[in-house]
């Protein structure tokens, strides 16, 4: 590639030091300046990372940016992206992508006009863990998958984000939230949905704050934070997606897929390592040896030990992708269609009615060793950082 694509960042918060810490462990892109609406933010990330901080209308008109990451709260990210291809520049987005079917046609529309790229997290599926089972379903040793579970519970956000508002606000919960990292890698591995159906329910309207430095403050809940839904794929399979914040304690495995041939279970779509256990048949369930993925190296400390955290592949095949003229992996339709499939299930749980999926996609091409390695700057992943 003979130059890299400047990248710049719209939104200072949280996941923002995630995107810089890890956008050097990529080749094609370069981490060149930071805006937020508080100047203090971008002018304090920007010092941490050596970056230039701009206004965000200075941002979007900098001749040294290609590609602008949106990091704002949901509620924005349609705004905000269409302010980035209003530009001229590519955007690539945090999930959801957008709150609506409509919204991300909008921006599909600008994108075609101007021969622009939209490019939408989570890339989490793109980990040494997922792709394993992609490679698994890919060459049979499954056969057809039938039908599945997947379970995301826990307390909610309160108890250790500092500002967790919107998180108990409509565009929130924890579809919008978690879902898409459950539902996009469902996508990649199993194909499109169908139509969905769900259960969805508020059962603490209130909430009080725990974490600092808000701790005791009270929070009001306006979107449901237990939904209970039901997937049918394109190609038939069933798969359950249980999601929630008004559980302490669970004994279900994130994710299982279950195939003609054998079981797989799946470590949590949120990181992109972790084991990969199998059956063949009626045989005992076996954890399958570590696959020789880049992308499954732990390579940063985590309060639970060492993981894998790869935060910007997508991003980074998304500027190879522009570059080389062909599709990248965390596209537009594949976020869309996982809106779809997440807003679909808000309206079946309000509306207690099936509900059609107005999109589809394709499968992503699955990202095999030497196409994730073709990714980095070097093979060596970061050392090791405390999360």
């Amino acid at each position: 590639m003979a130059k890299k694509l400047g990248i710049g960042v719209i939104g200072c918060g949280n996941i923002s030091k995630a995107y810089f810490s890890f956008a050097p462990l990529f080749r094609g892109i370069e981490m060149r300046a930071c805006a937020d609406i508080n100047m203090d933010a971008a002018k304090a990330r920007a010092k941490e990372f050596k970056l230039r901080a701009e206004t965000v209308e200075g941002l979007l008109k900098a001749d040294d940016i290609d590609i602008i990451v949106n990091l704002t709260v949901p509620a924005v990210h349609y705004e905000v992206s269409k302010q980035i291809l209003d530009a001229g520049k590519h955007v690539y987005s945090e999930k959801p992508f957008v709150l609506s079917v409509k919204e991300g046609l909008d921006l599909k529309k600008l994108a075609e006009r101007d021969g622009l790229r939209i490019g939408s997290a989570p890339d989490t599926f793109l980990g040494g863990a997922h792709q394993l089972v992609r490679n698994l379903i890919d060459t049979g040793k499954l056969g057809k998958i039938t039908s599945g579970t997947c379970h995301v519970m826990s307390h909610g956000m309160e108890h250790w984000h500092p500002n967790p508002d919107f998180f108990f606000q409509p565009g929130a919960g924890p579809v919008l939230d978690i879902g898409p990292y459950y539902i996009t890698n469902l996508i990649q591995l199993i194909g499109p949905v169908k139509q969905v159906a769900a259960f969805a329910s508020i059962p603490k309207t209130e909430r009080t704050i725990s974490s600092k430095p808000r701790a005791g403050e009270k929070i009001l809940v306006a979107t449901p934070t237990t939904i209970h839904g039901v997937m049918e794929f394109e190609n038939g399979a069933v798969v359950t997606l249980n999601t929630s914040w008004d559980v302490w304690s669970h004994g279900h495995a994130p994710m299982e897929l279950y195939g003609e041939l054998g079981t797989v279970f799946l470590p949590d779509p949120n990181f992109f390592g972790g084991d990969v256990r199998v059956t063949d048949a009626a045989k005992p369930v076996k954890k399958l040896p570590k696959w020789k993925h880049p992308f499954g190296v732990p390579n940063q400390m985590h309060s639970h030990g060492m993981m894998a955290n790869y935060r910007t592949a997508g991003l980074a095949d998304m500027a190879l992708a522009i570059a080389e003229g062909r599709p990248h992996r965390c596209s537009m339709e594949l976020a869309l269609h996982a809106v779809d499939v997440m807003t679909g299930m808000l309206r079946s749980g309000a509306s207690g009615k099936f509900v059609a999926m107005q999109t589809t996609c394709e499968r992503p091409a699955a990202l095999g060793v030497k196409d994730a390695e073709a990714l980095l700057a070097k093979k060596k992943g970061l050392s090791a950082k405390k999360k």
